[in-house]
Parts: structure tokens; C-alpha cells; sequence
């Protein structure tokens, strides 16, 4: 299917770009979603018609997301979730916690803003991309912990993926075990 973008797509093109996508591609995301034309001699007539108000709008949509990206750049926030004592988290943080977290500090970003490749399943610190606008992106840190004072200690470096960095214990080298009472230091002979 060929389609003209009607604004700049990751990987697929410029806006006006006349491009090549599959048809299921074209049909549930880009036509519905108003990010592209099909290309045909009609549309084209009215892209170039409507060029400069789909120019303007995508340039206020990238000041608007210029501004936000200004506030939002290099925050830190912390997710407390349930984790075993070896650091595995009971579940798994998603695109759309991480949305959540940072809508409830006052940015407004929505989960497919979010890069996420995978789900987050491990406490710690992981750094996190947001594209504000295909051409606007910003970089925060997600600190997932099991509580907010471990979060604090987690933010100073330290790592807290083992029992005894958890509860603050060393281990000790186990004492002498009793002998075995059969055990006389000679063989049976059996």
C-alpha cells in the first residue's frame, strides 16, 4: 500500500514522503491514527493544499513537546513494587506504569511514548527513553524498589540484589558442625 505521511515517522519517513508500507500497517495504524493519506491523485491535491497547515501543526506539537522535554530531562522516579530477596520483582513494570508514574509527578505522557523494548522484571535503576515527538526525546531513570528507603540507597549506588545487602547482615562462615555420631574415624567394615 502506498500512503503520503502526513507527519515524520520513525524508520518509514519525512512528512509528504510517498512510502511503500504493508497494507495491515497502513489500514489499522497509520490511516486510522490520521498519520498518513493513501497516495492517490486526490489526496495528493489535497496534501499539498493543506501542506502548510500540517506543517504548523506538527511545529507546535514539537515546541509544546521542546517545552516538556526542557522539565522532564534527567528526572529521576522511584517505582516500589514486590521483589523476591534476589531482586526478581513478583510481576513486571510495564509501558504504562512507568506512564502512570510520570503523569502522577505533572508531565503528561502517554504509554506509547514510552521506549520500552522489553518489560522491566529486576529491581534497580534503569535508564528509560520518552519520545515526546518523532523528533523531541528525553532520557529519565526508573528506580524500582522494594521500599522507598531502599530506593534511597539503591539511588547512592548501592546494589540490592542480595539477602545480605538487603538487611544489612555479613555473612558469617559457618561454625564447626557437630560430628556425626557414627563417625569414629575409622571405617566400618561392612
Amino acid at each position: 500500500m502506498k500512503v503520503i505521511l502526513l507527519e515524520r515517522i520513525a524508520r518509514l519517513g519525512q512528512m509528504g514522503d510517498t512510502v511503500t508500507v504493508k497494507d495491515g500497517f497502513g489500514r489499522n495504524f497509520l490511516l486510522p491514527q490520521g498519520k498518513a493519506l493513501r497516495a492517490n491523485e486526490a489526496n495528493m491535491a489535497r496534501f499539498e493544499a493543506k501542506r502548510a497547515q500540517y506543517e504548523a501543526r506538527d511545529l507546535e506539537r514539537k515546541t509544546e513537546a521542546q517545552a516538556i522535554a526542557e522539565k522532564l530531562d534527567g528526572k529521576s522516579f522511584i517505582v516500589v513494587r514486590s521483589a523476591g530477596e534476589t531482586g526478581q520483582l513478583y510481576g513486571s513494570v510495564s509501558t504504562r506504569d512507568i506512564a502512570e508514574v510520570v503523569t502522577a509527578e505533572g508531565f503528561s505522557v502517554h504509554r506509547n511514548q514510552v521506549d520500552l523494548n522489553h518489560a522491566i522484571k529486576s529491581i534497580g535503576v534503569h535508564p528509560i527513553s520518552i519520545v515526546l515527538h518523532p523528533e523531541v526525546s528525553v532520557s529519565i531513570t526508573i528506580n524500582i524498589a522494594r521500599t522507598a528507603d531502599e530506593a534511597l540507597r539503591q539511588e547512592k549506588g548501592e546494589d540490592l540484589s542480595t539477602a545480605a545487602a538487603i538487611y544489612g547482615i555479613e555473612e558469617e562462615p559457618l561454625a564447626d558442625e557437630p560430628e556425626d555420631e557414627d563417625f569414629d574415624g575409622e571405617e566400618d567394615n561392612v
